[in-house]
Order: C-alpha cells, then structure tokens, then sequence
C-alpha cells in the first residue's frame, strides 16, 4: 500500500507557479497529525535537501514551519491533518528549483517517503 503520494508537478515557465500536493495514505489521522511533514527536493549532481518542513500541531518547539533560504518568500507549506494532506505552494519558481520533489513523513525518527513528482522550471 502505498503510503504517500505526490501530485502536481509538470513544466512550468521561470516566475510561475505550482502547487505540490501529497496525500498520506494508510494511517489515520490521529498518526497524521503527530507526523513530522516535509517536501525535500533533489536535482542531478545533487543531494536530496530538505525545502520545507512542518512540525506537528503537538509539538513543543514553537517555531513549526521552516524554509530552506533559498525558497523563504516564494514557497509555503501547509497541512491539512482532517485529509492527510499536504501541500507546497511554490511561487516565482526559477530554473533551480527544477527537481524531483518527494513528500516526507517523519515519526519516531524513521522516514517515509513518496515517489517524487518532477517540477522543471525552464523556458
């Protein structure tokens, strides 16, 4: 069964936008909502890197959402635990940001991840 699962990708123009989706299937919401949420992204050459990640609601640390500089001001991510969704909204997108970006669960220090969906940036 697979357990998360990423949508929204495509081909899209430098400065446009895409909306990432990832659904977490297989668990209930009371797991979802304990989760740790991420979007990472990884290009050729590179290694995979975290973009956003977001903390659950019952976690102590305050600050819950954190950006890699380099998307601070153009991309947002977002939960909805009622859907075992997550979201990452990705505005002014530029030819770096081309990757493949894989949703991430994390709880009790173990990783799930999705299979990734292809975001390339390019005229």
């Amino acid at each position: 069964q697979v357990q998360l699962v990423e949508s929204g990708g495509g081909l899209v123009q430098p400065g446009g936008s895409l909306t990432l989706s990832c659904k977490a299937s297989g668990i209930s919401e009371g797991i979802f909502i304990i989760s740790t949420m991420a979007w990472y992204r990884q290009s050729p050459g590179k290694q995979r890197e975290l973009v956003a990640s977001s903390l659950s609601d019952k976690s102590p640390i305050e600050k819950k959402i954190d950006y890699i500089d380099s998307v601070k001001g153009r991309f947002t991510i977002s939960r909805d635990n009622a859907k075992n969704m997550l979201y990452l909204q990705m505005n002014n997108l530029r030819p770096e940001d081309t990757a493949v970006y894989y949703c991430n669960r994390e709880i009790m220090s173990r990783h799930f991840w999705g299979r990734g969906t292809q975001v390339t940036v390019s005229s």
